[in-house]
């Protein structure tokens, strides 16, 4: 675990203080809980100081453990126990014991999320807590990591518009993504396991969207009772159909979010999650559902469809990131904090919204709502949680542009000041002092702010913020960044 020593961010396990050493070394470990499957990678990071930060020059996957069916003790509840004595397994077959990891993320994804016990899966990683990242990725988020864990963003930014779809066992996310970027996303509830069967070909489970399925091919379905192959076929292609209607024309009553309004031409199509590894001939196995049979009809559609169909980077393992990694900054001293103990604050999440702030006049509520839209994205905008806002300043600090801006800001973050979080407010400029008493002095905001300046940071970090450094006014940033697998692949050909 990382602790703190007159400034200096150390690792327990090694004793060493990161802002002395040009390369290290972490050990790192990205776990997958997802509704259907669940899985762990366990990667060694080297990070190579650069100027006040630490950046990723190299990530080797160490181990990749089987992929386990996700347990289930009953229809709404995750086998706690079984699931532990899976990982503790893993962690033994890697030769890897917890108190050897520096970093990781812990993601909670599709159904899992909504399952009544989702706190105590966090709790299987209670003793790694301050290492860990632990996002339970709702559809928006898991939607956004897939697109990036796939290589499917990666690969838009060569100048071609890639659409990546996550099928996994409860739900599919369909991402446009965009020069490198997620410009248009959705859900629906798609999936290779809302109907499974045991070894005896007998339903054993069905999801509520798998019962919508049957009863709109007016198949017969019920728990214990066998599935004729023909209707099998006849759901996964009936899935199939739904899905591709939502791909092409955004329109579906089994949207989970918004539909997909991104109108212009696909130039590429990637599939990620458990069933994209049928799609391209990497598993073959029968794990009691209708993977394969989905995987084949969706097989059959995108060959007549048009876009490229190419492959991703990462499939199954397209959520599970790796881990994430540690870098360390530290703050202008120009900033304000107010009041003093509300630091320090442990794995913000941060957002990166698109804001127009270079003009001479800056609208605030273009402002407030490019930060509503980035909030949603990552499933952020309940406000149950601080969250950090990184911009880049450009242009003279007025008055008035100063308070345009904060004005945005505060319309912007309105959901999460109601329930009295801080507003974190974090520039690699130097105007966090003056934007943080603007908020306070002009606006009158009453809740917590912080707002710092002299820090690089990204969609996808997260941050620790110590307490401030008396001798310099200070504060110092631990990032933690998600590492996808394809974040050193930019430039690679369809």
């Amino acid at each position: 675990m990382a602790s703190e020593e007159g400034g200096r961010i150390f690792f327990s396990n090694a004793g060493r203080s990161l802002v002395e050493e040009d390369e290290i070394q972490l050990s790192s470990v990205g776990v997958d809980i997802g509704s259907s499957t669940s899985h762990l990678v366990f990667s060694l990071l080297k990070l190579e100081q650069r100027d006040s930060r630490y950046v990723v020059i190299d990530r080797e996957v160490v181990y990749e453990s089987e992929i386990l069916l996700t347990p289930y003790s009953d229809a709404e509840t995750i086998d706690s126990t079984a699931l532990g004595d899976f990982i503790i397994a893993q962690y033994e077959r890697a030769n890897i014991v917890p108190d050897d990891i520096d970093t990781g993320a812990l993601i909670l994804t599709g159904v899992a999320v909504r399952r009544k016990n989702a706190r105590a899966i966090g709790d299987l990683f209670a003793r790694q807590a301050g290492k860990f990242v632990a996002v339970s990725a709702g559809d928006s988020l898991e939607t956004t990591m897939a697109a990036h864990g796939s290589g499917a963003a990666t690969r838009s930014a060569i100048g071609i518009t890639v659409m990546n779809v996550d099928i996994g066992g409860g739900t599919s996310k369909i991402a446009i993504c965009v020069a490198g970027k997620v410009v248009d996303l959705t859900a629906v509830d798609i999936g290779a396991r809302l109907i499974a069967f045991d070894s005896e070909n007998r339903v054993s489970r069905i999801e509520e969207a798998g019962k919508r399925f049957a009863a709109e091919l007016d198949i017969p379905l019920a728990l214990g009772r066998p599935l004729a192959p023909e209707h099998k076929r006849a759901l996964a292609a009936h899935m199939a159909d739904r899905l591709f209607a939502a791909m092409q024309s955004g329109n579906s009553d089994l949207l989970r979010l918004d539909p997909i309004i991104f109108d212009g031409p696909i130039h590429a199509v990637t599939f990620s999650g458990g069933v994209s590894e049928y799609i391209y001939g990497k598993e073959y196995s029968d794990y009691g559902d209708l993977g394969p049979l989905l995987a084949s009809e969706i097989r059959a559609r995108v060959e007549s469809w048009g876009p490229d169909l190419a492959e991703p980077f990462e499939g199954i393992r397209a959520t599970v990131i790796g881990a994430s990694q540690y870098t360390i900054q530290v703050s202008g001293a120009t900033i304000f904090v107010t009041p003093s103990d509300i630091l320090p604050q442990r794995n913000v999440p941060v957002i990166a919204p698109a804001l127009i702030i270079e003009d001479e006049t800056i609208d605030p509520e273009t402002v407030a709502k490019a930060i509503i839209a980035a909030l949603k994205r990552l499933d952020l905008d309940r406000g149950e949680m601080p969250v950090a806002l990184c911009f880049h300043w450009e242009g003279s600090a007025t008055f008035q542009r100063l308070d345009a801006f904060c004005r945005g800001v505060v319309h912007g973050f309105a959901a999460g000041m109601t329930h009295g979080q801080p507003l974190v407010l974090v520039s690699d400029g130097d105007v966090g002092g003056l934007i943080g008493i603007h908020c306070r002095e002009e606006l009158k905001v009453e809740t917590p702010i912080i707002s710092i300046d002299g820090i690089d940071l990204k969609e996808f970090d997260y941050v620790d913020i110590g307490a401030m450094i008396p001798s310099s006014g200070a504060v110092p940033v631990v990032i933690k960044s998600l590492v996808f697998p394809a974040s050193t692949s930019v430039g690679k050909s369809v």
